[in-house]
């Protein structure tokens, strides 16, 4: 492909993606409210507080972009794999479909992940708070804690589908993952903290742990298929 072809591919990626993303946020925004009522019993908070007169369709934009994402994730995220794939071989992009599916799972699990660990989350950080203190959610600080914490771990839970990629590419593999397993440890040490939101070492260590798991478990993989 020419630049030219290039370019062309990927202003059709932005466009379809970006048109899915607008849909599936029109359709959240219709349900923000139930979704926000989701979210502060996920977090096992009474209610919330806004401080602004715009405060409340101010969470009910964040809530709706986001989750607007999260439903178009299966298009964006096929549009980035048929951007890349006329770069891969014939006998490569016989792959390309179930690198698709594997990576709208592993988003998916991410998302799934933080949803399910949110409440330990809370009650963690809650914990750390002098006994004669009480905590006031206030809905945007709430909601983008929440946000983050959970597009960070869907994006991340992307990483070992990214590393068999990479194998199957003959980019990386199982011997060269092993010789550089430190470097690998601390650089998922840091990309937990990037990540995740706030300072303390508990949500970080959250998403530390699975991302390590899958580290190991996709140099295994890789070195059983001769990689």
């Amino acid at each position: 492909m020419t630049i030219l072809e290039h370019l062309g591919a990927l202003r059709r990626v932005l466009i379809v993606s970006m048109a899915a993303w607008l849909v599936c946020t029109i359709v959240a925004f219709f349900f923000w409210q139930p979704l926000l009522s989701f979210l502060i019993s996920r977090g096992n908070i009474a209610h919330l507080v806004f401080l602004t007169p715009t405060g409340g369709i101010t969470l009910g934009l964040k809530i709706a972009l986001v989750v607007g994402l999260i439903l178009a994730a299966p298009v964006w995220i096929q549009q980035v794999w048929w951007f890349i794939s006329p770069g891969l071989h014939k006998s490569e992009r016989r792959l390309v479909l179930p690198l698709v599916f594997a990576t709208v799972v592993f988003f998916a699990i991410g998302v799934s992940f933080a949803l399910f660990s949110l409440p330990l989350f809370m009650r963690i950080l809650q914990g750390f708070a002098p006994k004669d203190f009480q905590y006031l959610p206030v809905g945007d600080d709430y909601l983008n804690f929440i946000l983050f914490l959970i597009l960070g771990f869907g994006i991340v839970f992307e990483m070992p589908v990214v590393i068999f990629a990479l194998g199957l590419l003959r980019i990386v593999s199982s011997k060269w993952l092993y010789a550089n397993r430190f470097y690998w440890i601390i650089g998922i040490g840091l990309l937990s903290n990037v990540m995740t939101p706030g300072v303390d070492p508990i949500t970080p260590l959250f998403m530390w742990i699975p991302l390590y798991i899958f580290f190991e478990l996709t140099a295994l993989l890789l070195k059983l298929t001769g990689r």
